[in-house]
């Protein structure tokens, strides 16, 4: 126990709860020493010297001395390289298992090896294990070092080999991405923790791990883009180290990463190109996003604190009488009976469906939260059919592992078993039944209360892990991800003709395929507002594209400029929702004064005016894979300047969104890739690459509109119209807009359109398929000739 834990433990200990916590960390400490194995004496390994190679279609396999590496390019130009027989399945993350090998792929050998020749990457293997991925051209992306394993001298049951991993990148390299880090976008040298993990209280920059933790890297540099993902859910570190231009007499060193793994397979992914094309190859792997219903795009409340219906009622009203749109509130956990997932405490909300009913009726959904953990007690519904239906995890003597967690002793359903997760989505038709229209999965890392330690379950606990057998080592990353599946694809059982809207506090890699996820309870302060925006894209880099921050911090209570600053970001953002915990203050725009209620009025009707793009970029997302929120980069890779921007972000490719993230600050400096920008609120003008100083009063934040662009945006009289903004003089332009369902399955119309300057008038035309027919909608023009 170390001081940390042995402060926790004292704090705790002064409350029935607290002692409650005690006993199970000591409880979860006993177990893993009866059951998990120790290390024992070990033996280094390294590959050793090639003895031959074999070709197979796609590449071929290694043999070394002392392992065997398999090298595979995918049609679509994904590569996959696999050591000690390795392959890429089974996996959580593949979406469609493993992709057909590219017959054009061949392994032929090379002056020092041999190498793999594709049309995106050329991937040479070195004698003695070392693995480089080349664009056509030649230029290194990243150089994988022979790897190092530690054998367990004397095998015994779930002993396992630790390994690590060396890497190379050219000295310019930027690295984003490892899930949802409170520093970033761009991560900063230093050491990165892959275990999703409750930090126990509010986060800020600095504070790692969080609740989603990705072993999936974006590198870019000079030489191109790439994403790089080992597929390996055990425990484990990556150390990143920068690079440096011109060090020492002018020679670049490199930049690098060390990747530790407390076992598992050594096995990886690699896929290069534009970012655009890297975030389209990886969610081709691992699955496109799924589309939100268009509500779920719009303004969203929540509180943990709710304690009633009554107030529920009041709070909505409080929008509808000051004409401030809301989409949709959200129920913490106090609306369970005893804090039972599956229940509802009658008492204070003695009509749930008809609450939902009358909402509905003014354009407002419930979302219910729902946690993992089930109050072990016979008489529990919830309980009582998990016990028959053999769905909680147990340890190695077969006894049901118990924790620790809002309603007291629980027990925790084993998602990796798929008789569990088809037991677990069917009870979601409670859920149904009480009118609530989506589901919020909270404490789902999975989270045990522990008054030292590790607060998740015994490492030792027995999983199916679908069928293949094995103990929370290896669950405990993917837990969050297959609840998902349990409640994503019991929502479409129970509700078919309807997309379920579904986000998750954690999750692992492909947790897209079943929605977003929220920062998580992010401190209230200048700086958690600076991570919030580095969560959102940094997990848009991993291919999660729905996501946003507890506006105002999950704590304490926000000053008004510092309230009002976080809603104009959250405006921008795509889950813009206000959140708290119990005892901080309230989230209402109404709390903070007259100024600030007007100035979130403004906020909230541009959100409202943009939803037609939001609506497309989801679509967009849900095809592609591209998110919502980009990096300044996103379009030019190769400035160097703008891979460490961190204050400012594009809203897909026509806007550009710059957050006032100090205090008292009524301008700022913008960084500006490439082209001709316009404010959007003067209409002025500004070329990039450049900076500028912008006016940032307190009424509203700095956004630009790219030359050319062409905006969907809700008119007048409720429907669509086209913003475009004028092109450079001899230019042209373009943007889409997406006509669908907004919560059904039928398939969107995507429809193209391009501009041009003609005769001395911007020209919007349709574009692609559709081009020759007349635009169908109504267009302002705006911003001058440049």
């Amino acid at each position: 126990m170390d001081a940390g834990d042995l402060l926790r433990s004292v704090r705790m200990a002064g409350s029935p709860a607290g002692w409650r916590a005690v006993r199970s960390a000591w409880r979860r400490q006993r177990i893993d020493a009866r059951d998990l194995p120790g290390r024992g004496p070990e033996r280094a390994r390294v590959p050793g010297v090639a003895l031959d190679a074999e070709p197979m279609p796609g590449g071929g396999t290694v043999r070394f001395t002392r392992s065997v590496l398999q090298v595979r390019v995918a049609v679509g130009g994904a590569v996959f390289c696999g050591w000690d027989g390795a392959g890429p399945e089974p996996s959580y993350a593949l979406v469609d298992g493993c992709p057909e090998p590219d017959p054009r792929a061949l392994l032929e050998p090379d002056k020092d090896g041999w190498r793999v020749v594709s049309e995106r990457v050329t991937v040479l293997i070195s004698r003695y294990g070392a693995v480089e991925m080349r664009t056509p051209g030649g230029l290194l992306l990243r150089r994988e070092l022979p790897p190092r394993w530690w054998d367990p001298a004397v095998r015994q049951d779930g002993a396992v080999a630790r390994w690590v991993q060396r890497s190379e990148t050219p000295a310019d390299a930027r690295v984003y991405g490892l899930g949802g880090r409170a520093s970033g976008p761009r991560l900063p040298a230093g050491g990165y923790r892959l275990w999703n993990t409750d930090p126990g209280g509010s986060f800020q920059p600095g504070d790692d791990p969080l609740y989603i933790t990705m072993p999936v890297r974006l590198v870019v540099s000079d030489a191109g883009c790439h994403l790089v993902f080992h597929d390996n859910t055990w425990d484990g570190r990556v150390t990143l180290r920068d690079g440096e231009v011109g060090a020492g007499s002018g020679h670049d060193r490199s930049g690098g990463s060390e990747l530790r793994m407390d076992g598992g397979p050594l096995r990886y992914w690699v896929v290069t190109g534009t970012p655009a094309r890297v975030l389209a190859g990886w969610t081709a792997l691992t699955g496109r996003p799924a589309l939100p219903p268009r509500w779920a795009l719009g303004p969203q409340h929540s509180r943990w604190g709710f304690g009633s219906q009554e107030e529920v009622r009041k709070v909505a009203a409080g929008y509808r009488d000051r004409g401030l749109p809301l989409s949709v509130l959200h129920l913490d956990i106090d609306h369970f009976d005893a804090h039972r997932v599956f229940t509802v405490d009658h008492g204070r909300f003695p009509d749930l469906p008809g609450l939902a009913a009358e909402l509905a009726e003014q354009g407002v959904r419930l979302v219910s939260i729902v946690d993992p953990a089930v109050h072990a007690e016979p008489g529990v519904a919830a309980y009582d059919s998990g016990t028959a239906a053999g769905a909680f995890v147990k340890d190695a003597r077969g006894e049901e592992v118990r924790g620790v967690v809002w309603p007291g002793e629980a027990a925790f359903p084993d998602f990796t078993n798929p008789a569990a997760r088809a037991w677990w989505g069917g009870l979601y038709a409670e859920r149904v039944a009480q009118g609530f229209a989506g589901v919020w999965h909270d404490m789902n890392e999975p989270v045990s209360f522990a008054a030292f330690g590790d607060p998740t379950l015994p490492l030792s606990a027995r999983h199916a892990l679908e069928g293949r057998g094995g103990d929370h080592r290896e669950a405990h990353n993917v837990y969050a991800l297959m609840m998902a599946r349990a409640g994503y694809e019991g929502l479409r059982g129970l509700r078919p003709e309807q997309r379920p809207f579904l986000f998750s506090r954690s999750g692992w890699v492909g947790m897209q395929r079943y929605g977003g996820s929220w920062s998580g309870d992010v401190a209230t302060g200048w700086p958690g507002l600076r991570a919030s925006l580095a969560l959102v894209l940094g997990l848009g880099l991993c291919g999660v594209p729905y996501s946003g921050p507890d506006v105002g911090g999950f704590t304490g209570t926000p000053s008004p400029e510092l309230y009002l600053r976080w809603y104009q970001l959250g405006g921008y953002l795509p889950f813009f929702r206000t959140h708290s915990a119990i005892d901080a203050g309230r989230r209402e725009p109404w709390q903070f004064g007259p100024e600030v209620l007007e100035h979130a009025r403004t906020a909230l009707a541009e959100r409202m005016r943009l939803m037609p793009y939001l609506e497309t970029l989801a679509n967009i997302a849900h095809r592609t894979g591209a998110p919502y929120v980009r990096p300044l980069w996103w379009n030019a890779p190769g400035d160097r300047a703008l891979r460490d921007c961190s204050d400012a972000f594009l809203l897909g490719d026509a806007l550009l969104v710059a957050p006032v993230l100090e205090p008292g600050s009524r301008s700022r400096a913008v960084r500006l890739p490439r082209g001709l920008w316009y404010d959007t609120v003067t209409g002025q003008p500004h070329r990039g690459p450049a900076q500028v100083l912008l006016d940032a009063p307190l009424g509203r934040i700095p956004v630009l509109a790219r030359a050319g662009a062409v905006l969907p945006v809700a008119g007048a009289d409720g429907g669509t119209e086209l913003e475009v903004w004028a092109p450079r003089l001899g230019r042209t332009g373009g943007g889409m807009v997406c006509v669908g369902d907004p919560e059904g399955w039928v398939r969107p119309r995507m429809e193209r359109f391009a501009t041009r300057w003609a005769d001395g008038e911007v020209v919007v035309e349709r574009d692609g398929k559709g081009a020759g027919k007349p635009v169908g909608y109504p267009v302002r023009v705006r911003g001058t000739a440049v």
